[in-house]
């Protein structure tokens, strides 16, 4: 039954959302929208599943002293230190005023921001050693995207002098017809992956969310 039962919840509201997709009426979108609130509650569930998993790996970290287990510990401090910050030392549980106070705003601002600038500005250094790998010529495709490549990125450069009109109509070209052909073979791709995964999962074929047998 703790198998049977989940896959017959799943077929039993997939179905009935693609009916309800086909079905053009108010009772339809009611049920759509109703089953939609639905949403928030499982984040809700998932959120707090997900702040217990945090919790217990940091903690068994800490206690069995593995590897940078110290930072572990820093993690646990900026958890509970956000929620006691983010509901306003616990004045504000039921609204959203906590997310106003001055030490919420000011470790967003200036810790979290900066962290997360800092990691994005890594992803530079990667795209550019991948760039250099991807567009050596060594054949006659990688000879096209070095030079497509390399018309898009000096098409904006103002030192060209006549030159530049002509780079930005034929970047315009790349991004407009051969780029946008293969980016929407690609959503298609997907969306046909989509369709199938979702049928797999509503027929019951993959089980793989219903952990190992």
């Amino acid at each position: 039954m703790k198998r049977q039962i989940p896959l017959a919840l799943v077929f039993f509201f997939g179905v009935l959302m693609i009916i309800q997709y086909f079905v053009p009426h108010e009772a339809s979108e009611w049920t759509f929208e109703f089953l939609m609130d639905w949403i928030y509650i499982i984040g809700i569930f998932a959120l707090a599943l997900g702040i217990w998993s945090l919790v217990k790996v940091s903690w068994d970290k800490i206690r069995l002293r593995r590897e940078n287990w110290q930072y572990a510990i820093v993690t646990l401090l900026g958890l509970v230190a956000m929620i006691c910050f983010g509901f306003d030392y616990f004045r504000n549980v039921f609204n959203a005023a906590g997310l106003q106070n001055f030490m919420f705003r000011h470790f967003f601002d200036y810790i979290m921001i900066p962290i997360q600038s800092t990691m994005f500005s890594l992803l530079a250094f990667f795209i550019a050693s991948a760039s250099y790998r991807a567009f050596r010529a060594r054949s006659l495709l990688a000879s096209l995207l070095l030079l497509a490549a390399l018309i898009v990125m000096i098409r904006f450069n103002p030192y060209f002098g006549p030159l530049t009109a002509y780079l930005e109509q034929t970047a315009s070209w790349l991004l407009n017809v051969p780029n946008l052909a293969a980016k929407r073979a690609i959503v298609i791709g997907v969306g046909l992956g989509m369709v199938a995964t979702a049928l797999k999962v509503i027929l019951g074929i993959e089980r793989a969310y219903l952990g190992k047998d």
